[in-house]
């Protein structure tokens, strides 16, 4: 069952990042820890706000796009609406980048900090169509929020 799986996840992303506080060692580590654990997927990683733009951060999977306009494709919609993003087929996305024409499917989850503040959008790829549903971006909130909640961002510095 999907929910037993992401509740040993959160679990082992509570213990894996119990009492570290590096934003990117945090984020490293948590895309390390989804890719290997979630089935189906090809791509996970982490895009963080400069300016206007989305920059490449920590990731799992093969090279990716470097950056992504606020507002463009899945990961700066997300960003620019701070609401989470199921896509089932990212074809029938518009405006959809397409930085590794395996992906089928996509969730992206916005990354905000405890004070308010966007960071970046936690993105995740799939070359199944339909890998990700409801059901995942609720669950995948929870592992945000763990992240979140462990991280001290240079920000708040």
């Amino acid at each position: 069952m999907k929910n037993t799986d992401y509740r040993m996840l959160q679990r082992q992303l509570k213990s894996l990042l119990e009492g570290e506080t590096h934003w990117l060692a945090n984020l490293a580590n948590t895309s390390a820890l989804l890719f290997s654990e979630l089935e189906d997927l090809n791509w996970v990683g982490f895009y963080l706000v400069e300016g206007p733009e989305l920059v490449l951060g920590p990731f799992q999977g093969k090279t990716a796009c470097v950056r992504i306009p606020l507002g463009k494709g899945v990961c700066g919609t997300a960003a620019k609406r701070r609401e989470a993003i199921v896509v089932p087929n990212v074809h029938d996305f518009p405006g959809h980048i397409a930085c590794d024409a395996a992906s089928q499917s996509e969730v992206v989850l916005p990354l905000i900090t405890p004070g308010d503040v966007l960071e970046g959008v936690l993105d995740m790829d799939s070359p199944l169509l339909a890998r990700f549903d409801d059901d995942d971006a609720r669950e995948l909130k929870v592992i945000v929020d763990i992240l979140m909640s462990s991280c001290r961002w240079p920000s708040s510095f």
